[in-house]
C-alpha cells in the first residue's frame, strides 16, 4: 500500500475538504481574494462549499465503497483542472496558481491508483 492508496490519506484529504468548505462558506478573506482574483462568479460561489463537502463524503468512502471514493478523485481532478485553467486563463502568479497544480497532481495520482483494497 503507497501513500496514494491508503485509507488514511482519503481520511486526511477529506478533513482538508472539509475544513476548506467551511472556511470557502463563511468566506475567509483570504478565499474570497482568491476567488476575486480568478474572477470566479459570485452566483457560482455558494456552490463551493456544498461541493467540498460532497467531496469529503466521497473521500470518506473508499474503505467501504472504493469506486466511488475513485470517482470523487476524478472528479476533483476536473475540478482541478478547472482552476488552474482558470489560474492561467487571469495569469494569476506562480505562487498562488502551485497549490491548485499540486492538488491537480495528486488527485489525478490518486485516481489512477485507486484506494487501497485493505
Amino acid at each position: 500500500m503507497s501513500a496514494l492508496t491508503s485509507p488514511k490519506t482519503y481520511t486526511g484529504l477529506a478533513a482538508f475538504q472539509a475544513a476548506d468548505a467551511v472556511l470557502c462558506a463563511i468566506p475567509v478573506p483570504y478565499i474570497a481574494k482568491a476567488l476575486d482574483t480568478v474572477e470566479c462568479p459570485e452566483q457560482i460561489r455558494p456552490i463551493l462549499p456544498i461541493v467540498k463537502v460532497a467531496s469529503a463524503v466521497g473521500l470518506l468512502s473508499a474503505r467501504r465503497f472504493p469506486v466511488l471514493a475513485r470517482l470523487t478523485t476524478a472528479a476533483l481532478t476536473l475540478y482541478f483542472i478547472l482552476a488552474v485553467g482558470a489560474h492561467i486563463r487571469v495569469r494569476d502568479s506562480i505562487p498562488n496558481t502551485v497549490p491548485a497544480a499540486s492538488f491537480l497532481a495528486l488527485f489525478a495520482a490518486m485516481t489512477v491508483a485507486g484506494p487501497s483494497s485493505a
